[in-house]
């Protein structure tokens, strides 16, 4: 069904269920690839270069907010890439998706009811609206 996904995560509990999902969504797990994307926004940012030596650290450190993921994937034998991108986490991760060619993109979701939704504008609603390839949003 699906060979190439795209899979946004920010180490939290809510990503690593979607990369348990994206893993099963893999037609042939031989061939097939996940790309995983992880967001840096300006609030991130700023704090990242406030507590770290150099951008070294700030790289590894964020890195290692994803490790679990990445773990995960090693250990299911599953071809990975790992992508740092910036800017606000909804608009860069549909940009991401838009140019680049993928079957499906998987996120979590933190739960946000409507009201919160409409007000906070969730990532994965924003990602839901705009991604031109189909989108699993994992709860």
């Amino acid at each position: 069904m699906f060979q190439n996904i795209l899979l946004a995560a920010d180490g939290s509990a809510h990503s690593l269920r979607a990369a348990n999902n994206a893993i099963h969504l893999l037609t042939n797990k031989e061939t097939g690839s996940i790309k995983v994307v992880y967001v840096v926004d300006g609030s991130t940012s700023k704090s990242d270069v406030l507590h770290n030596k150099d951008s070294k650290d700030i790289a590894e450190n964020r890195r290692v907010k994803v490790m679990d993921i990445l773990s995960l994937l090693e250990t299911s034998n599953i071809n990975h890439d790992y992508i740092t991108l910036h800017g606000d986490p909804g608009e860069t991760i549909v940009d991401y998706a838009n140019n680049n060619s993928f079957d499906c993109l998987v996120i979590g979701s933190r739960g946000l009811n409507l009201l919160q939704s409409m007000v906070l504008g969730g990532v994965s609603h924003k990602v839901v609206k705009r991604a031109k390839c189909p989108v699993m949003i994992i709860k």
